[in-house]
């Protein structure tokens, strides 16, 4: 059991930061330095901003280069007109979550393992988000105190694993996360608890005291998953805050989407890497795109991501490289990609 700490009405650093954040494509343009397009262009933007909105932290944009329309960092967050083509194969639920609810915002996926869709919220708005359309005001655990999922899951053998995931967990408050972690702590099954998040990427001043305390009060191991995608996102900050979270005992591993434009080179996925393992962070996963509505001009034809992986073989220790697998809905795990002949690269 996890002992309650003493409450605070004080809202902590990150959430005033996060509060600050950007939400406006013209606002974010400005802060660096670049042009805000005019007539159509600029409908067409705001108008991809109103089918999925625009959040940004400062602290994210200040990784950005100024200048550069290209940035890598940039092109994660800023919405643009290719959203609103509509491209056959991409759809609104693309990894088939909407099938394997148990309860509201229980999904149970994978043998052992139970995800809790924790909130809808997220710290940044991610324009490859595969679950940019996922119903969260009807699947929210949250709604009902999480009590319909626990009990769920208690009455579950098999649910030795519970993900929180979201939206982004680490959006929710240290008060509400201790809380809810305290119930799943008294499952007499449960061997881990993995936490998926990006936001101490984009926000790193949430890797705080609170959160530090309650997951090295767990009395289970922790992992929790980064999703980091460029080796800028791994800055000083985030660099202390993996620091912060293996001195709490939390084991830490990245998963990355594999995105043109951004990450689809050589180079680009050797420096991630390296950066993640500097930070004490190992690679877990190179997810092919989900194909999510929106997200098409983010697509890697898979030879294109196959030959990448292959160089990666040749350039770093098997340990460095993640694994390249896509979701497929009903699949009983990730699934690895391979050629058109069932081959993944030579190890």
């Amino acid at each position: 059991m996890i002992p309650a700490r003493a409450q605070t009405d004080h809202p902590a650093r990150w959430q005033a930061e996060l509060a600050g954040a950007i939400t406006a494509p013209e606002q974010l343009l400005a802060a660096l330095g670049l042009p805000v397009p005019e007539g159509a262009a600029l409908v067409r933007m705001q108008e991809a901003a109103a089918r999925f909105g625009l959040r940004v932290p400062q602290a994210y944009v200040a990784l950005m280069e100024r200048g550069n329309p290209a940035d890598p960092l940039l092109r994660q967050v800023l919405p643009v007109e290719d959203e609103l083509l509509e491209v056959p194969g991409f759809i609104a639920d693309p990894v088939g979550d909407l099938e394997v609810l148990a309860s509201p915002g229980l999904l149970h996926k994978y043998d052992g393992r139970r995800l809790l869709i924790t909130t809808g919220a997220c710290a940044v708005h991610c324009r490859y988000c595969f679950r940019r359309e996922f119903p969260y005001a009807a699947e929210n655990a949250a709604a009902a105190g999480w009590q319909p999922a626990l009990e769920r899951l208690r009455a579950d053998p098999d649910a030795t694993e519970v993900i929180l995931s979201g939206g982004d967990p680490l959006a929710l408050a240290d008060s509400k996360l201790e809380r809810l972690a305290r119930e799943l702590a008294t499952l007499p099954q449960l061997r881990r608890l993995r936490l998926h998040t990006r936001t101490p990427v984009v926000l790193p001043s949430r890797v705080d005291d609170a959160l530090t305390g309650w997951l090295a009060r767990f009395p289970h191991p922790v992992v929790m998953v980064l999703h980091a995608n460029h080796v800028r996102e791994f800055s000083p900050a985030l660099r202390e805050a993996c620091g912060r979270l293996r001195a709490a005992g939390v084991t830490l591993l990245n998963q990355a989407v594999l995105l043109r434009g951004v990450n689809d080179s050589v180079e680009a996925q050797v420096d991630l890497a390296e950066a993640g393992f500097a930070a004490g962070v190992l690679p877990y996963y190179l997810h092919q795109l989900d194909r999510v509505r929106g997200a098409a001009h983010f697509a890697v034809a898979d030879a294109v991501a196959l030959e990448l992986q292959a160089n990666l073989l040749k350039r770093l220790p098997g340990y460095l490289v993640p694994r390249f697998v896509r979701e497929i809905p009903g699949a009983s795990s990730k699934t690895p990609v391979v050629d058109s002949g069932g081959r993944s690269p030579p190890a």
